[in-house]
């Protein structure tokens, strides 16, 4: 029996069941812990006396009968004898709901050895020793930004034969950007494990990007399997007969030691990005008329965190007409992380003859290869204006050492559409019987029932309250997001506009009061509204975020995502609700 309490109204067991209390030196013995909660931080005894063989091997089972959950978690071992006598499997600890629970000592009596041993390994016994599942990490303390890739492999031993498996945990990356690399076909391969062959497959790829230093966890991946395990009875042909299984196998949890990026050497231009780059500024035109336009592109391309960096601006002429810059990007993510190019095009237009330089601008990243910031420069491009207005009286070309252009407007820069107009002698026209006579004779009719439907129009506006509240709150909406956008860089404000205009749109969308904005019913409402658990998870998510970033360090990468996913969130909720 194990140590069992009340915790609130359902009752909390902790066992520790043996497969045997006596046997002999050349017997094995199976240990087994289970309990009716999940618990974390579980510590085996130290099995003095006896050898592990074989173990931890963890099972989960859970089932609904009558509307009430059955829950159950096993940690089983297998023991064999190291010395005749008595000898005590001592308590096992573990943490269920923050309480420690303890097994109570168990005696077992160890013999001369027996001639036919009872404890032949079982079909569980052999699927346990024959499966591992294994997460490879490619660097175990990598810097800030640093690609890691992690590959999560499936060892079975040829004894058996895998038929199925499907996952019961998948990890949930906390703390790093993630983007999965897709397994198209599960392929065996030879390889080994502890030195025993073995073959593999690969279950799972996935890239992540830390976005905090210090010691990061990752989640473990739990998997139930379903295999075939040969037994020793034969069929009526000779063959041997097969036995299904199934076991719960996971990939321990791993810690990553995230190194921050060095101070020292840290230029004061540099924006986060980390990688191998190359950094170039390109002109569509160096030479056009006035009104004319051309293309400017700031491009970075390479490996490395291309997502996760903004690119510098170019200094441009106040003389130039500038467009916001369109965005292009062409990134893939492969194993060994993300590559590509990231751009932005900006459209220019001149208003004035003359000569405008676009001076050189810099791109700072780190290179975590060779532990160094590397500042790349672009080349200066001078863009001749060749026919226009002039711009200044005394000068048509811009000083390159000071970058300014001062416009003086002339009068000259507006032309005339037509010069030399043909014109022709007018009729006369009477008022009296012509169409202006009969449109103002009856348009007091006319006015009459469209003053009476605007009148009933406002009144039926007016008494909507819900929908006046509801035009309101979207409006609130747009504007706290877009006064979040404007505060991108400075954490608290950022997330104090990104939380009310979240909150603005459910009380448009849900008609909720502030006293009623809890995540809980939040969730509630969006499910009954039929509304996808992704989107209902990203909004919550988002909440969480707003919530953590009072007390936790957040980077500008990190509020760029969190304001692009509210963008993209609230887009997919207003075609579900």
């Amino acid at each position: 029996m194990g140590v069992s309490s009340y915790a609130q109204e359902n009752e909390v067991s902790f066992e520790i069941k043996l497969s045997k209390e006596k046997l002999g030196i050349n017997e094995r013995l199976r240990v087994e812990f289970t309990m009716n909660k999940d618990g974390d931080n579980f510590s085996p005894p130290p099995f003095e006396g006896f050898k592990v063989v074989m173990g931890p091997s963890q099972s989960i089972s859970s089932s609904w009968i009558n509307g009430k959950r059955s829950f159950s978690k096993s940690y089983s071992y297998i023991l064999v004898p190291t010395a005749r006598g008595r000898f005590t499997i001592k308590q096992a600890t573990i943490e269920i709901s923050g309480e420690t629970y303890k097994t109570l000592p168990k005696a077992v009596e160890v013999t001369g050895a027996v001639d036919k041993p009872s404890d032949e390994k079982t079909v569980d016994d052999v699927a346990d020793e024959s499966l591992h599942l294994v997460a490879e990490v490619s660097k175990g303390n990598p810097y800030l930004n640093e690609a890691v890739t992690v590959v999560y492999k499936l060892y079975v031993s040829p004894s058996i034969s895998v038929t199925n498996y499907r996952p019961l945990d998948n990890p949930k990356y906390n703390n790093f950007w993630s983007q999965d690399i897709p397994v198209t076909k599960h392929t065996a391969q030879n390889g080994t494990y502890q030195g025993k062959p073995y073959r593999f497959v690969i279950l799972k790829r996935v890239v992540l990007y830390p976005q905090k230093f210090g010691s990061l966890e990752i989640e473990p991946l739990s998997l139930e399997i379903f295999v075939d395990v040969p037994t020793n009875r034969r069929d009526f042909f000779g063959g041997r007969i097969y036995t299904q299984t199934s076991k719960t196998v996971s990939a321990g949890r791993r810690t990553l030691n995230v190194k921050p990026l060095p101070e020292a050497g840290r230029p004061v231009n540099f924006g986060g990005a980390v990688g191998d780059f190359e950094f170039s500024v390109t002109a569509s035109k160096r030479q056009l008329n006035a009104s004319e336009s051309l293309q400017a592109k700031v491009e970075v391309s390479g490996k490395g965190n291309l997502k996760l960096f903004q690119l510098p601006e170019p200094e441009l002429p106040s003389a130039l007409e500038v467009y916001e810059p369109e965005f292009d990007e062409n990134v893939r993510t492969n194993i060994s992380g993300m590559e590509g190019k990231v751009a932005d095009n900006y459209t220019i237009v001149p208003s004035f003859r003359g000569k405008y330089p676009i001076p050189s601008i810099s791109f700072s990243y780190f290179n975590p290869k060779t532990s160094k910031y590397v500042t790349l420069n672009s080349e200066e491009i001078n863009i001749e204006v060749m026919e226009g207005p002039v711009g200044s009286s005394t000068d048509n070309s811009i000083s390159s050492s000071n970058n300014k252009q001062f416009v003086v407007a002339t009068g000259k820069q507006f032309h005339f559409i037509k010069l030399s107009p043909n014109l022709s002698k007018i009729g006369t026209n009477y008022f009296f019987g012509s169409n202006s006579f009969y449109l103002m004779l009856f348009a007091p009719l006319l006015l009459i029932p469209i003053a009476v439907f605007s009148f009933k129009k406002r009144e039926a506006i007016a008494s909507d309250v819900a929908g006046n509240k509801i035009k309101r709150a979207n409006k609130l909406a747009k504007k706290y997001l877009y006064t979040a956008k404007k505060e991108l860089g400075n954490k608290e404000a950022f997330y104090v506009a990104l939380e009310k205009g979240l909150h603005n749109y459910l009380k448009a969308k849900l008609k909720i009061e502030t006293s009623e904005f809890s995540k809980e019913k939040i969730t509630a409402i969006l499910t009954e509204k039929k509304v996808s658990t992704e989107n209902t998870e990203g909004f919550i998510g988002l909440l969480k975020n707003c919530e953590m970033a009072r007390y936790s360090p957040f980077s500008d990468v990190q509020m760029q995502n969190d304001y692009d996913k509210a963008s993209e969130v609230i887009s997919k909720l207003d075609k579900q609700l």
